[in-house]
């Protein structure tokens, strides 16, 4: 089987998540709303234009991309960065919990020191030197946080 440049074997099938996570990259390398025929095209393997519909829709309907109506189409936009959706996803699985103050607890007592000391900062309102939050890249889960 052949690899393509999002990472899936073109031979297989692919799962929501997978698909979702690589038609944002193709979204996000456009630099400019786009259609779903230019993601489409753009797209390494085959896709149905319906099914690049479907997908973009359910990323709207997460927040993870907007549309302004075109004519009788859409043009499509990230909404956020990686790391803005990685937020998001952060988000979505803490509102689904009953106990939010447990879930909280639980992950704030697995950071690491620096990680602890960065949120600390932030909540202080200051942001320790050294560091980088730029340049993010979508992450291979997809945007409902399971795994990919």
């Amino acid at each position: 089987m052949t690899q393509g440049v999002e990472g899936a074997d073109q031979g297989r099938r692919r799962g929501q998540g997978e698909l979702e996570a690589a038609l944002f990259r193709v979204l996000g390398r456009a630099g400019a709303p786009v259609t779903a025929a230019w993601v489409q095209e753009n797209f390494d393997g085959e896709l149905a234009y319906s099914t690049v519909i479907t997908i973009l829709s359910r990323l709207h309907e997460k927040g993870a991309v907007t549309r302004v109506r075109d004519g009788r189409s859409y043009l499509w936009t990230p909404a956020a960065d990686g790391a803005g959706l990685a937020a998001l996803r952060m988000r979505r699985v803490l509102d689904r919990e009953a106990d939010r103050d447990a879930v909280l607890a639980s992950f704030v007592t697995a950071l690491s020191p620096h990680d602890e000391q960065l949120i600390r900062s932030l909540l202080a309102g200051t942001e320790p030197a050294g560091t980088d939050r730029a340049g993010a890249e979508p992450a291979e889960a997809d945007l409902t946080g399971r795994e990919g």
